[in-house]
């Protein structure tokens, strides 16, 4: 349940004004010991997961439960299946344990998910300073390199000059120059600049290898730099989801959030996806008024499934980190027959879905799946 579904039924018996969302956590679980205000509990939970309940009340042996229970796990729809399995009058206590533990597993796994996608960005920050601080080394050995070239470029003139005006001196002079002489003046004069020529092409060379290097590690630090960037999206993302969750829910209803424009009111598909974000994510549409549905997106699934859930959506969302190439395509394909927008997220996480939904609210109007 919703902390602003909590609120509203908690309103019903106490004054929730001014308290904030732990504490009307903390009173509606008080609430929950009494007969009234527990019924209440029970009855918006049951309307909330009505068809998931009918769904699990039609088996009574134990195997089947524990089988509908694995199915719902796997598919990221816990809430509901959750609720119905708990309530359910012929739930054994193994079972119920089992669910318990399975929740709260995912609960860690999420978690850790969020946490490795920190160290992530960290480590990646890291990275880009010390391509940077190499980059900046190439460029000034680059520079050395064109100055040592300049100068022995400079050397070679003024000894070509000194030479021409040793010749022309002589020559005023009158001195007497024989054949020999002139042939062992050019000679020299020959031998100079082809030593001055091999240097120059060396400093030539080495000044294209640094250059080619120095090419080379800014290409990949921006590369590492467009990944930061996106890390950093996501990461923003959830913590302005996070932020107008909390906002929400100390003003109480009637005061969209980002999401909640985006996602109230649409039914969003998701195709693929893992078990230990999946549910998080669902949790977040349904918050902001969304409808949520899953599909595999696998060889397992029918993909007559896939077409008929594609056609009933408003928006189809997959992560291209957990669906195979073919899928996609496929998956793009039906979405463009049937005019159904798609965004491709960079990952199955929280805070990709957050920033893809983001990055969706800042284009209104282009179309969702473009590239």
């Amino acid at each position: 349940m919703s902390t602003a579904e909590l609120r509203k039924i908690a309103g019903r018996f106490i004054d929730v004004k001014g308290l904030s969302d732990l504490e009307v956590h903390h009173e509606a679980v008080i609430l929950a010991s009494q007969a009234v205000s527990a019924k209440a509990l029970h009855k918006a939970l049951d309307q909330r997961h009505a068809a998931v309940i009918a769904r699990f009340s039609r088996v009574r042996d134990e195997d089947a439960l524990a089988s509908l229970w694995d199915e719902a796990l796997a598919q990221g729809e816990i809430p509901g299946a959750y609720w119905a399995l708990l309530t359910h009058r012929d739930v054994t206590a193994e079972i119920r344990k089992k669910a318990f533990g399975d929740v709260h597993m995912l609960s860690h796994l999420v978690g850790a998910a969020n946490r490795a996608d920190i160290r992530r960005l960290v480590a990646l920050e890291q990275e880009n300073a010390g391509l940077r601080e190499r980059l900046d080394r190439q460029a000034l050995r680059a520079q050395e390199l064109t100055t040592e070239h300049d100068q022995a470029l400079g050397r070679l003139q003024e000894e070509l000059a000194d030479v021409q005006g040793r010749l022309a001196a002589s020559l005023d002079a009158g001195r007497s120059i024989t054949q020999d002489d002139t042939f062992q003046a050019r000679e020299s004069n020959a031998s100079l600049v082809a030593i001055q020529t091999q240097r120059r092409e060396r400093a030539e060379q080495a000044t294209v290898h640094a250059m080619a290097e120095a090419a080379r590690v800014q290409e990949e630090m921006d590369l590492l730099r467009r990944q930061a960037e996106v890390l950093s999206e996501e990461l923003a993302a959830a913590e302005i989801q996070l932020r107008e969750t909390g906002e929400a829910g100390e003003q109480g209803e009637g005061v969209p959030s980002g999401l909640q424009v985006q996602i109230r009111g649409r039914r969003i598909l998701y195709v693929g996806g893992r078990p230990s974000s999946t549910p998080a994510i669902r949790g977040l549409v349904v918050r902001n008024g969304g409808e949520f549905q899953r599909h595999g997106g696998g060889a397992e699934d029918r993909k007559g499934l896939l077409a008929s859930a594609v056609a009933a959506a408003d928006l189809v969302v997959f992560p291209v980190d957990c669906i195979d190439h073919d899928s996609a395509g496929n998956l793009k394909r039906l979405c463009a027959r049937q005019g159904i927008p798609f965004i491709a997220m960079r990952k199955a996480s929280v805070a990709s879905f957050a920033a893809a939904m983001a990055g969706r609210a800042g284009n209104a109007g282009q179309p969702a799946g473009a590239g």
